[in-house]
């Protein structure tokens, strides 16, 4: 098995310490980050930083202004993007990520666009909760999840 080339892509994120902390996540398995903004957020300020603490500066980070530009410039194979959203019909566990694969989530309030997803629902997967009285989890501890998840075949 090739070494994992794994990419987490935040669209449009708004809280700085989610950002920070998937960003942190990210440096610890060696998994680059991709950001496409608006921001609801300065990258300059403290808060990412601080969220990231001593580790931000290791992020392997890639910056885009708009998934169209982002989709230009990597041209990701369909089959290796994965979009995570709370409603989405799959379990994030049911698919055999790729090691080169996109991992891809929304805002934190909205979610991925409609535009975005159009097309796409095949490609979309959710954690799965047993309680519904919880409407959704917390941002850094879904991306984590998938994360470890993508890359579970590389650990022993």
């Amino acid at each position: 098995m090739s070494a994992p080339n794994i990419k987490v892509v935040l669209v449009e994120p708004e809280i700085p310490h989610n950002t920070g902390s998937i960003g942190r996540t990210c440096v610890a398995l060696g998994v680059e980050l991709i950001l496409i903004r608006p921001y609801g957020f300065s990258l300059d300020t403290k808060t990412v930083q601080r969220a990231g603490t001593r580790y931000w500066q290791f992020v392997d980070l890639s910056e885009y202004d708009t998934w169209q530009d982002f989709l230009a410039a990597r041209q990701p194979e369909r089959n290796k993007l994965f979009f995570f959203e709370e409603d989405g019909a799959q379990s994030f566990y049911a698919p055999d990520y790729p090691n080169d694969a996109y991992l891809v989530f929304g805002r934190e309030s909205t979610g991925l666009s409609s535009e975005i997803l159009s097309d796409m629902q095949d490609r979309l997967f959710h954690v799965p909760m047993t309680n519904d009285k919880v409407k959704s989890l917390n941002l850094s501890n879904v991306a984590t999840a998938v994360i470890y998840q993508a890359l579970r075949g590389h650990f022993s």
